[in-house]
């Protein structure tokens, strides 16, 4: 018998049975935890609120050692509430929209169960916590939060120097396969212009210059949103569902 507690936040729920719920959260110490919530259907749960999406709580897990390494679940057992950011986030579609493809986005990215993940983590937390403020506008934390996701698994992409040979920028070409910006002599079929102000953007919300990204213009935006989304795409090799309601 093991029990251990770490703090995570809460990337989506399933039904189980007539009141119990399956849980997926992304924790500090442990990475991906899938785990049953028993009686959190009920209207007299303890804790049950404390277990929706967008939350970011303190668990503490009861499982078999053979439960640790996949074989059945862990059971969660206690919760505290470090944070809501679903009060936040669910009253605004937009936030929403964006909080939820940053979810999806997290859980894409830790698909190895117990595997440590804890720059996803943290990339997690603050970016929930910048969407929940309001702070900057819900889509450019969503793509800022996309390409750090990208950039903390190894992917880094190049909106400067050429992807391929590394000759300084600014490049005008961008390829999705080469990880970047190229130049003309490395620039490949399928190599989009995008403006210089797009790119200028997307490396921005890269390096956190908020400055420079809350001063963008909307077409700026828009054309940087996919980019970012093509990019990803390209990597995950499949789209992210949720990324379909952000953009209408």
């Amino acid at each position: 018998m093991t029990l251990f507690r770490d703090d995570g936040v809460v990337l989506r729920t399933q039904k189980l049975g007539e009141a119990d719920r399956i849980i997926t959260v992304l924790t500090r110490h442990s990475g991906r935890i899938r785990a049953v919530a028993r009686g959190v259907r009920r209207t007299k749960s303890k804790f049950g609120a404390r277990l929706e999406p967008f939350s970011h709580v303190d668990v503490q897990f009861f499982a078999r050692g053979s439960e640790l390494v996949g074989r059945g679940l862990p059971l969660c057992d206690q919760v505290e509430s470090i944070a809501a950011y679903g009060s936040g986030i669910v009253a605004d579609y937009t936030r929403y929209t964006a909080g939820t493809a940053m979810l999806e986005t997290a859980e894409r990215f830790t698909d190895h169960e117990g595997e440590p993940a804890l720059q996803q983590y943290l990339l997690l937390v603050g970016g929930l916590r910048t969407l929940a403020s309001g702070a900057h506008e819900p889509r450019l934390v969503l793509d800022a939060f996309l390409l750090r996701s990208l950039a903390v698994n190894g992917y880094a992409p190049s909106f400067d120097a050429c992807a391929k040979c590394g000759m300084p920028g600014p490049n005008r070409f961008f390829s999705v396969a080469s990880g970047g910006v190229v130049c003309a002599e490395c620039r490949v079929p399928g190599s989009v212009v995008p403006s210089t102000e797009s790119l200028e953007l997307l490396g921005a919300l890269l390096t956190g210059d908020w400055q420079t990204a809350d001063g963008c213009q909307d077409r700026h935006a828009r054309e940087g949103s996919g980019i970012v989304a093509a990019y990803l795409q390209w990597h995950l090799e499949r789209g992210l569902r949720s990324l379909r309601f952000v953009e209408k």
